[in-house]
C-alpha cells in the first residue's frame, strides 16, 4: 500500500482533515443592542478580504463601541456593490442601501436580500 511521507503530514491529525488556517475567522452580524433597536449605528468597511473556503468574498466593517472607548471590529459577508470606506448603518431606522442591516419587517416586498437570520439575534 506504501507509507505515509513524514514531512507532507503536518502533524498528526488523520489525512483527511480541512485546511483551516488560513480562515479569516466567523462571519457573524453585529450582536443586537439598543442602538440597533432604537435608532441606527454607523461602520465602515475597512477591507473587503477572501476566505478560503468560502465561496463570497468577506467584509472587515469597524464601528465605534458605544459603551466604552474603542473601536470594534466585526467580519460580515460582503454584498455586491459593497467597497471599501462605504459606510455601513445597522439598525431599525438605517436607510435602505446596499450593505445596510434592517429588521425584515422594515424591508419592502421585493427587495433583493442578503444573509438573513432564521431567529431573532442569531446574527446570520
Amino acid at each position: 500500500m506504501g507509507k505515509y511521507v513524514q514531512a507532507q503530514r503536518k502533524g498528526k491529525s488523520p489525512i483527511f482533515k480541512s485546511h483551516t488556517r488560513t480562515r479569516k475567522g466567523a462571519v457573524k452580524l453585529r450582536a443586537i443592542d439598543y442602538a440597533e433597536r432604537r435608532g441606527y449605528i454607523r461602520g465602515v468597511v475597512k477591507e473587503i478580504l477572501h476566505d478560503p473556503g468560502r465561496g463570497a468574498p468577506v467584509a472587515k466593517i469597524q464601528f465605534l463601541n458605544a459603551y466604552r472607548f474603542k473601536r470594534d471590529t466585526e467580519l460580515m459577508v460582503a454584498t455586491e456593490g459593497m467597497y471599501t470606506g462605504q459606510f455601513i448603518y445597522c439598525g431599525k431606522k438605517a436607510t435602505l442601501n446596499i450593505g445596510n442591516v434592517l429588521p425584515l419587517k422594515q424591508v419592502p416586498e421585493g427587495t433583493i436580500v442578503c444573509n438573513v437570520e432564521a431567529k431573532v439575534g442569531d446574527r446570520g
